[in-house]
């Protein structure tokens, strides 16, 4: 479980209206800003999956500060910590403080270092420019909606429950910060030695992964905000950031380095989280597993698998040690600020004991109800946090229930996680002999085209790198 929630904050001082490259004049952090980063680090390294440990780490970190550096916010680059976060989510950002970030699944979506800088001088840009200062602040909830916010019994019970993991705090720019920022990202990028054309290809790439993701849309629909439902994007700015490639806009055919870097890198989940695969979780620490309703989704989290539709929203996390499940939930429905008595009811499922308990609740004057559904395998507590419409009960989600089994320890030796694997295109190679090495049961020759930046027609010439996204 990984979380994948992002609390917005707030960048202070006012807009400045054209960043520069550092100078020989010595710039530095503020304290003000540093003490924000600080503190709100920790809390996206946790609900971004932690730091990816990996030797792609320190190139990551090399280029980010090498990047951030021009961007008149500081020119020390000890000022800048640049993390490599192991998160299955296509995103990077930037905090006050000289944080930047940026995950291992957006990374290996692109195809050369200067893709990199440039989608990372993107973010500092934001940054530098005070953006967060008048941004929209866009919460996002996989649930029946924003009338699930609000009070329950005279408390906020379902405010509580979405501050925990289902609740998606995402930042909103206009599309004229997206241009300023594409802007600051190819100066920036320029100013460090890359290629200029390096904007115009990320976001290309950005692109192509979108329309990947409304072709699977309903089989792996992500809770999570991606960079591109942050970024509003589109043909037009890709046009925009060809205009911005100046002097040395010419680039290499391919960036060989970089894509020998990414072989090995993690992708998708990892394993030691849990895996999705569809509408099926498995974990093979925890040695269980679940299945969402038909037509809903899972996202996986840190403390949190989110399983989300239309009709409601439900959470699986793991509690304290107990013997008495029916306190558990008695407690967890106080914890959450129910009032009045609660009578949980015991079941077995797949020859588990579970003990659920339902209060009503009122949400925007609208009534909800809410469930705890706990469980106890062998020895750990496990519990589902339930949310529906009123009078629905667990609703849809009694399907989530009877899904709940144990792995025996050959189900759970067997999930294996997804890895970039790096191949030399030989003679004879087509995209279609290629892409079936794909670890997807679908959209293999879409996948493999967007994860290389190909067209459709496009020829493979032997020599040739690709990605491959292979089990491992």
């Amino acid at each position: 479980m990984k979380a994948r929630f992002w609390t917005g904050v707030a960048a202070g001082a006012s807009l400045i209206a054209a960043p520069a490259s550092a100078s020989a004049q010595t710039r530095s952090i503020s304290q003000r800003d540093r003490a924000q980063g600080e503190q709100a680090n920790p809390q996206l390294l946790a609900q971004y999956g932690g730091a990816y440990a990996g030797p792609q780490a320190a190139y990551v970190e090399r280029i980010g500060k090498r990047v951030a550096v021009q961007s008149g916010l500081s020119n020390a680059s000890g000022d800048f910590t640049v993390t490599l976060l192991n998160s299955p989510v296509e995103n990077a950002f930037a905090i006050p403080g000289g944080y930047v970030y940026v995950t291992r699944q957006l990374l290996a979506l692109m195809n050369s270092e200067a893709e990199l800088a440039a989608v990372l001088g993107h973010e500092v840009g934001h940054v530098a420019a005070r953006h967060s200062n008048s941004r929209n602040t866009r919460s996002t909830i996989g649930s029946v909606g924003a009338a699930l916010l609000g009070a329950v019994t005279g408390s906020d019970i379902v405010s509580r429950i979405a501050g925990v993991g289902s609740q998606l705090y995402t930042l909103s720019y206009s599309r004229n910060q997206e241009y300023q920022a594409d802007q600051f990202g190819v100066r920036y990028a320029t100013a460090a030695g890359y290629p200029g054309t390096g904007m115009a290809d990320a976001l290309a790439r950005l692109n192509d992964a979108q329309a990947l993701a409304a072709q699977t849309a309903g089989r792996e629909a992500n809770a999570v905000p991606t960079w591109m439902s942050t970024h509003p994007n589109g043909a037009d700015r890709v046009k925009r950031a060809r205009a911005l490639a100046t002097g040395n806009a010419a680039r290499p055919v391919q960036d060989v380095a970089y894509l020998r870097m990414l072989d090995g890198l993690r992708y998708d989940d990892d394993p030691a989280q849990g895996v999705v695969d569809g509408t099926t979780f498995r974990h093979p620490g925890l040695r269980i597993r679940f299945a969402a309703p038909a037509g809903y989704t899972l996202a996986n989290g840190t403390d949190a698998v989110t399983i989300a539709g239309g009709g409601g929203q439900a959470q699986f996390r793991m509690g304290s040690a107990t013997t008495d499940l029916g306190s558990f939930v008695r407690q967890q429905l106080t914890a959450l600020g129910a009032t009045g008595s609660v009578t949980p009811q015991t079941t077995r499922i797949n020859g588990t004991d579970v003990a659920l308990a339902t209060v009503r609740a009122t949400a925007d004057r609208q009534a909800v109800d809410v469930t705890i559904a706990a469980f106890r395998y062998p020895s750990a507590t496990y519990y589902f946090q339930i949310v529906t419409p009123a009078g629905r009960g667990i609703g849809p989600f009694e399907s989530l229930l009877n899904s709940l089994a144990p792995l025996n320890q050959a189900e759970a030796q067997a999930i294996t996680g997804k890895r970039i694997r790096i191949a030399t295109v030989r003679a004879g190679d087509t995209v279609d002999t290629l892409a079936r090495q794909m670890a997807y049961p679908d959209f293999q020759r879409e996948r493999f085209l967007a994860l290389n930046g190909l067209t459709a027609g496009e020829r493979l010439v032997p020599g040739r790198l690709v990605k491959l996204v292979v089990r491992g």
